[in-house]
């Protein structure tokens, strides 16, 4: 017999990387036209902003809820 899913049975998903579930929160901003968002390396994103101030404060709500300071 052999240990190898059946032909008609899905492969099993991927194991999850740790690039996606990172230990540490690194924020960074990004610019579209006039706007300005927030972006974490966690895939968390802040709303886009018009003021680039605003986009770094809530880049700095998130680390703080996240527990990076």
């Amino acid at each position: 017999m052999s240990d190898a899913a059946p032909a008609n049975q899905p492969a099993p998903p991927p194991a999850r990387r740790a690039a996606q579930h990172p230990a540490e929160h690194r924020i960074s901003t990004s610019e579209r036209g006039s706007f300005c968002t927030a972006r974490c390396s966690c895939g968390w994103f802040g709303p886009a902003r018009r003021a680039r101030s605003l986009a770094r404060e809530d880049g700095a709500g998130h680390l703080a809820a996240a527990g990076n300071q």
